[in-house]
């Protein structure tokens, strides 16, 4: 317990030295993420958002199904919540084969909904899901990370998918590894089955137009040993949002041990301005396989400082990627959406919005449980995107 005790000088002098003193503490206290409220307006909040979605229709097999099973992994906690929730709804909704759908959700050990809000929230959304909660302790990663552009990259929760090798049961020897911020309108399979071939441990669009050396600092560059890591490879830009990738793999190559090794060299020296990617960039950029690039139109989201809406890339489209600052959920919600956040909307199971569409697409004349929220446009426009 902290006392003041007013001296005998001018009130004056006494407010002084309480904001001084107020300000010293404020000083002395960090936090690993930022939320705008606190106390009893924080616990109503997060109870609100658990209790706020509406349960998905239920998916079931179709014929021809085989009994392996698809692995998906994601990280899952209340600040990107309508946004995890929409990409399974997503996932489910296109894939063949539902029921065979695996979803292992890793959540952060001190986000203000607990693993076993998650859990219960998850149950409650998709009672015919199969699916593991896992809890990632923040503090394996805390001291390796460095400051960024912007300070949402900084969540440890977004370094999850450094470690899914110690985080996932040993038996898993394969997943995908998707964003929270992303919605997939195809059939999940088909990315599933992608062949990784020349020993190579993950998958995932390659972007090489772009300006490979933006990523790094003129101080890495300048760096005769540190450059060199590329001598023997011709590097690729990657977006880490959507991965296939061999566990086995990953665990007796020690990738985890060489992505931090990195992490290390960038807190001595400086030597990227992004968050979780440049590592990952500097481990496999220039040996991944790669898969199509409707596998991941990234960048919707915007820039990382603006977050300007932005135009899908040429060519057909299985999955959207919100990259970037702007959230569809956030933009939405505010009545300033992009018009690619209306292919998002769909799949948004809150059910604040969820009424909301409901009246609007009742003027449309769609009805029917599964069809009261979605628009009758997005079945032709999906027709489009996976052609």
């Amino acid at each position: 317990m902290i006392g003041f005790r007013f001296s005998n000088r001018s009130l004056n002098d006494d407010i002084v030295v309480l904001l001084l003193l107020l300000s010293s503490f404020s000083l002395m206290c960090s936090g690993i993420r930022y939320f705008p409220v606190t106390g009893d307006t924080e616990i109503q909040s997060r109870s609100d958002v658990l209790s706020g979605f509406t349960e998905a229709p239920e998916y079931r097999n179709g014929a021809g199904c085989s009994p392996a099973t698809i692995h998906v992994a994601m990280t899952i906690d209340l600040e990107y919540l309508r946004g995890s929730i929409a990409a399974v709804h997503s996932v489910l909704r296109h894939a063949s084969c539902p029921e065979s759908v695996f979803f292992h959700f890793i959540a952060a050990e001190f986000d203000p909904a607990s693993p076993r809000d998650l859990t219960r929230l998850v149950r409650s959304t998709f009672p015919s899901l199969t699916f593991k909660m896992y809890i990632f302790r923040e503090d394996t990663v805390i001291n390796l990370i460095s400051s960024s552009i912007r300070i949402a990259l900084e969540n440890p929760l977004n370094y999850a998918r450094n470690y899914l090798g110690d985080i996932l049961d040993t038996h898993v020897n394969r997943v995908i590894y998707l964003d929270s911020d992303i919605i997939v309108v195809d059939d999940i399979q088909k990315l599933w089955n992608t062949t990784l071939q020349n020993n190579r441990v993950i998958g995932a669009p390659e972007y090489c137009h772009t300006n490979f050396t933006h990523y790094f600092t003129d101080r890495f560059w300048s760096d005769p040993l540190m450059s060199r890591v590329f001598g023997s490879r011709t590097p690729c830009y990657f977006n880490t949002g959507v991965m296939v990738m061999d566990m086995q793999k990953w665990r007796t190559g020690s990738y985890r041990k060489k992505i931090e090794n990195w992490m290390e060299v960038q807190r001595r020296k400086r030597i990227y301005e992004l968050g979780s990617l440049p590592p990952f960039l500097l481990v496999f950029a220039g040996d991944i396989e790669p898969i199509h690039h409707r596998w991941n139109q990234h960048g919707l989201g915007g820039d990382n400082v603006k977050g300007s809406c932005r135009k899908l890339h040429a060519g057909p489209v299985s999955l959207l990627h919100w990259s970037g600052k702007g959230k569809p959920w956030v933009r939405l919600d505010d009545g300033r959406p992009c018009p690619l956040d209306r292919l998002w909307e769909p799949y948004d199971l809150f059910r604040r919005h969820h009424h909301r569409q409901q009246s609007a697409v009742g003027s449309l004349g769609v009805d029917g449980y599964g069809r009261e929220f979605k628009f009758d446009w997005m079945d032709w426009y999906e027709g489009i995107l996976v052609m």
